[in-house]
């Protein structure tokens, strides 16, 4: 089982959570609430309003998010489904626990975990609010588009 860090759409009670849910992509359980130990700009870019943790340790926010312990399967299927390596690229990062429900030691500190982050963007998103935390009904009035929608 790998550990897998979401901080947008994936996360409990947003749009695509429900992905983590379904059997047929694998198996993913939630193991708790972190938020990065190193800031990143998240921020909201593009013509969908999607989530995007940009890949510059140092700049922004601590993010908010949620630990996950997936199976093989369904790490290939997140690949997929987050259009790795053209559109996000997976990586590890250093994610601080803040609550943690797993089986097994959870010792207060840090995990590493995978994260999908863009190293590919656009330089003017470099320049949007960042935000430390994501909800797709957020103050921010950037309603997320759905992908069904588009």
């Amino acid at each position: 089982m790998a550990l897998v860090f979401v901080y947008g759409t994936l996360k409990r009670g947003q749009p695509n959570h429900k992905v983590l849910l379904d059997g047929m992509h694998g198996s993913a359980a939630f193991r708790g609430h972190g938020h990065t130990a190193e800031p990143y700009p998240l921020v909201i870019a593009g013509e969908h309003n999607i989530p995007r943790l940009l890949n510059l340790p140092g700049r922004g926010h601590r993010v908010a998010g949620e630990i996950y312990a997936v199976d093989e399967q369904m790490l290939r299927f997140l690949d997929d489904f987050e259009q790795c390596p053209r559109m996000y690229q997976r990586t590890e990062l250093s994610v601080r626990v803040l609550q943690w429900e797993g089986p097994g030691p959870a010792a207060p500190g840090a995990l590493q975990c995978f994260v999908y982050s863009t190293a590919t963007y656009a330089p003017e998103w470099v320049h949007l609010p960042y935000l430390d935390s994501y909800d797709s009904e957020g103050q921010h009035g950037l309603r997320y588009n759905p992908r069904e929608n588009r």
